[in-house]
């Protein structure tokens, strides 16, 4: 295939971020041939909506479809594993949301699965793809900021703040033993890993849960939507919120919270990098500048601007400077890079995507805070293995 135009491509799930993988593919002119929905009548529904010619009543019919050549996962945590390795056994290349499995022992064989199939296999960690984190990871391998020392950020919401909040993120069977820490705290980790070039080894953490009993609504909830009628009490033991001190492998520290019930924050991801020459800083709420310390001269905000970023960060960004890329953009960035390898027959020696290894050394950073939480001491990463 020579162009993305000619790749056909599925989505399973057709929630708030099925909708978001739908629409940045029409916008790059990939034909999305069909979606699969939790239910046929939930797939046809969701189809008419989003204006998708086909529904797929299973899995199976889905894959036998010879016009799709990528199939999106945008399902619940619990049916990313099954789903993939159907989809690589298929022939398909996939792209997966976060986080890959449920455990590192399912995300270790998904890695294995993926390099002996040859079909490109990605992670759906879309927040790289602001141009501004792409501008600082070149700024990071550049030397710009020096030897780097020291990580710290958050990455906090509000949408599950109230007992009467309810998403299938709640139950560990749905979501995995994680929560904050396994949905926007893989998230954060993937990032600061990505910018600053070194994976986190170890941690030290402490979990919290603030509402032991929530109210679950009878009827299906949207993520991000309000839940309206009859409901029922269920006692929720996954992370509300976490406090976590980080080690990683090149010798810088690190410190990240999260938290899914912090009132005010609707996806408020910061980081800032502190090294030997400089500093950096993002907020996800004003994509649009990087802030840069300095300590001989004045501080800069960068303002996104083709004209004025590094070749990395150009590549990511698509509007001219003062036109804001945000977060549905940073999708549009990711799967366009990730189609140009489909087209291309495998990952270009340039590509910034996050892989299935990333997505592994994700699920092994879970493992490591939730034995850190549990035992109280610094968990090295494949420590409990």
């Amino acid at each position: 295939m020579s162009t993305i135009s000619g790749i056909g491509a599925a989505v399973i799930g057709t929630g708030f971020i099925g909708t978001v993988h739908v629409e940045a593919l029409r916008r790059l002119g990939v034909p999305v041939r069909g979606v699969l929905g939790s239910s046929a009548a939930r797939g046809a529904e969701r189809a008419a909506a989003l204006g998708v010619s086909h529904s797929y009543g299973s899995l199976d019919e889905l894959l036998a479809d010879p016009a799709v050549q990528v199939v999106h996962v945008t399902s619940p945590n619990v049916a990313h594993y099954p789903q993939v390795k159907a989809i690589l056994a298929a022939g398909k290349h996939v792209i997966c949301e976060k986080p890959l499995a449920m455990t590192s022992a399912q995300s270790a064989e998904m890695v294995a699965l993926a390099r002996a199939s040859g079909k490109v296999a990605a992670v759906c960690y879309n927040i790289r793809f602001y141009p501004l984190n792409q501008q600082a990871r070149g700024m990071v391998a550049a030397g710009e900021l020096g030897d780097i020392r020291l990580v710290t950020g958050q990455y906090h919401q509000d949408w599950l703040a109230r007992p009467t909040d309810w998403n299938w993120r709640l139950e560990a069977d749905e979501g995995g033993a994680l929560r904050s820490v396994g949905d926007i705290g893989t998230h954060w980790v993937d990032l600061v890993s990505f910018i600053t070039g070194q994976k986190v080894a170890a941690v030290m953490a402490e979990l919290a849960t603030f509402l032991p009993e929530r109210q679950k609504p009878v009827g299906p909830v949207e993520t991000f939507s309000a839940a309206q009628g009859a409901t029922e009490t269920r006692r929720v033991e996954t992370d509300d919120a976490a406090m976590i001190l980080l080690r990683f492998a090149d010798g810088a520290r690190g410190a990240l919270t999260t938290s899914q019930v912090s009132f005010g924050k609707k996806n408020a991801l910061d980081w800032e990098i502190a090294g030997a020459a400089g500093a950096a800083a993002w907020f996800s709420e004003t994509p649009d500048h990087l802030w840069l310390g300095h300590r001989d001269r004045p501080n800069a905000v960068l303002q996104r601007d083709p004209g004025l970023m590094n070749a990395t960060g150009r590549a990511a960004a698509a509007l001219p400077g003062g036109h804001v890329e945000g977060f549905a953009d940073s999708f549009r960035a990711f799967f366009a890079q990730v189609y140009g390898d489909v087209a291309r027959g495998g990952r270009g020696p340039e590509s910034t995507w996050a892989s299935f290894e990333d997505g592994h050394h994700e699920m092994l950073f879970c493992d490591a805070v939730l034995a850190s939480a549990r035992e109280g001491r610094w968990v090295e990463l494949g420590e409990t293995r």
